[in-house]
């Protein structure tokens, strides 16, 4: 039986309960922990949509991985060292010492940044399109009714994407990008460069219910001699969990005031730690609504107070 146009749509919307497949979780926010935690219990195949392709709905949080890096797209390299060429070096330097960090400054976070990052992100799945949703209200929808890359589109920091199926994997290929150039685009939380000659593929796929894995090529022959790949998995919230509300300009008066450029000390495992005591795992709340501060703040500074320690008048 075919599903009305008009019955999808409002599911890309979320607003039918019945469009929810089983065990995801779209719901009110709560406060929980951002990383996820390993399944137990026996496998359950992961729900499809009407067209019969796996669906990617979910919340989904961050499997870690023991002895490699968050935030670094060299973490499947030898000592996590990206292949610079001498260009990406001069660029990798000017992100380090001329510019603060663009995340912390409330610009858009780009791709592949966001996969790379330890925060969990939530996504809506159609037919006719997958809408990711990032915990810094940033957002990318990518079209799945066969289109192509337009190659004079405007360029983005989420890039121009495509969506294409290969048996039940999606992938995603991703040009036209913005440039570290101009100061305000990182490739990842450790001040990388990445240029608007960028190509990107992901390959995401959903084994059962409960798990999310991407496979990413990422090649740029301005900023890098080699392609890079890299891989992550996710794990499925529990019910009730989603993404909550924030407002990440409230902070950016004291970042733009108090914070160190570049992305201060990178460990011998390859972190950038998440503020002066080089956590690993932000502090929530991460941002602030309305007329409150954030209690944390997970960005590099030296020792100096937190945005809450700031006085709101």
């Amino acid at each position: 039986m075919k599903t009305s146009k008009a019955v999808w749509l409002l599911c890309g919307l979320a607003l039918l309960p019945a469009c929810t497949p089983k065990g995801t979780n779209i719901a009110e926010p709560a406060a929980h922990s951002l990383l996820g935690e390993a399944s137990s219990g026996p496998s359950q195949q992961a729900p499809r949509i009407p067209d019969g392709h796996v669906s990617f709905t979910g919340y989904w949080k961050l499997l870690r991985e023991s002895g490699k890096p968050d935030g670094n797209l060299g973490k499947d390299r030898a000592g996590f060292a990206l292949p610079y060429s001498p260009g990406g070096r001069a660029a990798l330097a000017f992100n380090q010492t001329e510019t603060i960090d663009p995340e912390a400054r409330c610009l858009i976070t780009g791709i592949p940044r966001l996969i790379t990052s330890v925060l969990p992100f939530e996504i809506l799945h159609t037919p006719q399109r997958i809408g990711m949703f990032y915990y810094l209200s940033w957002h990318r929808f990518t079209w799945l009714d066969g289109r192509v890359l337009d190659p004079d589109a405007e360029t983005h920091y989420l890039g121009n994407s495509t969506g294409r199926w290969d048996g039940d994997t999606l992938v995603i290929e991703s040009r036209g990008f913005k440039d570290s150039a101009d100061g305000q685009f990182w490739l990842d939380d450790n001040a990388n460069p990445q240029s608007a000659t960028a190509h990107v593929v992901e390959r995401w796929t959903r084994p059962d219910l409960d798990h999310l894995h991407v496979e990413v090529t990422y090649e740029d022959a301005v900023y890098y001699t080699d392609s890079v790949t890299y891989s992550r998995s996710w794990v499925l919230a529990p019910l009730g969990e989603s993404l909550p509300e924030f407002s990440c300009e409230w902070n950016t008066p004291w970042v733009l005031a108090h914070l160190e450029p570049g992305p201060g000390q990178i460990g011998q495992d390859g972190n950038r730690g998440f503020g002066p005591n080089g956590q690993l795992v932000p502090d929530l709340p991460l941002g602030a609504v309305d007329a409150s501060r954030g209690t944390g703040y997970w960005l590099y500074r030296k020792n100096k107070p937190k945005p809450s320690d700031v006085p709101l008048r």
